[in-house]
């Protein structure tokens, strides 16, 4: 979601106090909303599952109860066991940071509640681990305002097909909210500190700014590949938060020369970020990649093979320009553009949203939602088949990282020719 899109959160709030008349003067008016029918209709359209042979399992671990700790929801090929579905959004107050990044007042955090707050994902949560496999291992970086829940149509279709997906929450305030513990007694109570995104104020220098979120956000990726590692090792790790499922299952399961980074918006930055600092990850994964909080040393610092998957709608000039110049000689580059989507056909915004509430937001764009994520899904298991050498049918789909589909655009729909580099 994008701040010019608040007018229509503002119509959507109009719409349900007009559908669901209450008392003004009752201080939490939104208690007298309830689920019906016609809400639930706003978001009928449901998260996919994956598509590989896999069954999944989703698990949450905060490796320390400080802000310094890791923070990641896992996706991962689990035991076909009888589990619940995750809860997508599991706490009210992400929807409070996604208004705020809105400029929207309060209300609209529990408006936002009511409708998303009861939607589940299609991963059996905390379900254990299928073991007896080695499996390769990606770190996923969300965007701005984003958090680690929201990716799930992407984490799951990877781990259906037989990969282990750890999606980070960033702690540098780009995060639309995260929480810590102030010490190991408010961790045991469940005493929430919880932090917001931050605002940026015109007065500020937003390029310095960004630019440290992006390197804290690459050091957060690394420190989690850290933890998954001493997590295969065996060694054990406490977690901060109250979770059925034992990490321990995961000693031994990672195929530690199998290790990629992936990222949507500033989550595309931060895969390179990451790739320029930590040689571990052997490939990468850029989704609609937001250039601008990157410095121009990075260009010149990934050795290894990336991939940039761009929406029709969200690139500039001036940011093509930029990922131009990880074109070098000898460098392993690959870039393709979907057709009619949008900034969010990477998210699962766009299909929990609906239709009429997709299109309004900007969610939703020209081409199926789900034939838009299912392209990204098989060209990004394709690129890692090629770059981690997995044994798998993933080749398949090697015409996809060409852009080689009625649907793809080989490299980019933007016109660069007049530009100048920014």
């Amino acid at each position: 979601m994008v701040p010019s899109k608040l007018h229509a959160l503002v119509c959507l709030c109009s719409c349900l106090v007009l559908a669901y008349p209450f008392e003004w003067q009752d201080l939490n008016p939104i208690s007298y909303i309830t689920p019906s029918a016609w809400m639930t209709s706003l978001n009928h359209s449901k998260i996919p599952r994956g598509k590989g042979s896999y069954p999944v399992g989703c698990a949450d671990l905060m490796s320390n109860y400080t802000n310094k700790g890791s923070f990641l929801r896992l996706y991962y090929p689990c035991q076909d066991e009888d589990r619940g579905d995750a809860l997508w959004i599991p706490n009210k107050e992400y929807f409070g940071g996604i208004s705020k990044f809105l400029g929207a007042h309060n209300f609209m955090a529990k408006i936002l509640n009511v409708i998303f707050g009861s939607v589940t994902i299609p991963a059996k949560w905390n379900a254990p681990l299928r073991t007896g496999e080695k499996y390769p291992l990606v770190v996923f970086s969300h965007g701005l305002a984003a958090l680690r829940t929201i990716y799930s149509a992407i984490g799951n279709d990877l781990a259906s097909h037989g990969l282990v997906v750890a999606v980070v929450e960033h702690r540098d305030e780009s995060a639309s909210a995260t929480y810590y513990f102030k010490d190991q007694s408010a961790a045991e109570k469940g005493d929430k500190s919880w932090v917001y995104i931050r605002s940026i104020n015109s007065n500020e220098d937003h390029t310095a700014i960004r630019n440290n979120q992006v390197r804290q956000r690459a050091k957060e990726c690394s420190q989690a590949l850290d933890l998954i590692l001493d997590l295969d090792h065996g060694k054990p790790v406490t977690n901060a938060i109250y979770s059925e499922f034992d990490f321990r299952q995961l000693k031994g399961s990672i195929d530690r020369n199998k290790i990629a980074i992936m990222g949507h918006s500033f989550g595309g930055a931060t895969v390179l970020q990451t790739l320029s600092e930590d040689q571990r990850f052997r490939c990468g994964i850029a989704l609609d990649a937001w250039m601008f909080p990157l410095g121009d040393e990075v260009y010149s610092r990934i050795p290894q093979p990336l991939f940039l998957i761009n929406s029709e709608k969200f690139q500039s000039p001036e940011s093509i320009q930029k990922m131009k110049k990880l074109f070098l000689p000898d460098r392993e580059r690959k870039m393709i553009t979907i057709k009619g989507s949008v900034h969010q056909n990477f998210d699962d915004f766009t299909f929990v949203a609906g239709n009429v509430l997709g299109k309004m937001l900007t969610l939703k764009g020209d081409i199926d939602s789900n034939l838009a994520i299912d392209l990204n899904n098989k060209a990004s298991l394709a690129f890692l088949q090629k770059h981690l050498g997995l044994q798998k049918d993933f080749d398949q789909w090697d015409r996809l990282i060409e852009g080689d589909d009625k649907h793809l655009i080989p490299g980019t729909n933007i016109n660069i020719t007049n530009q100048q580099d920014t």
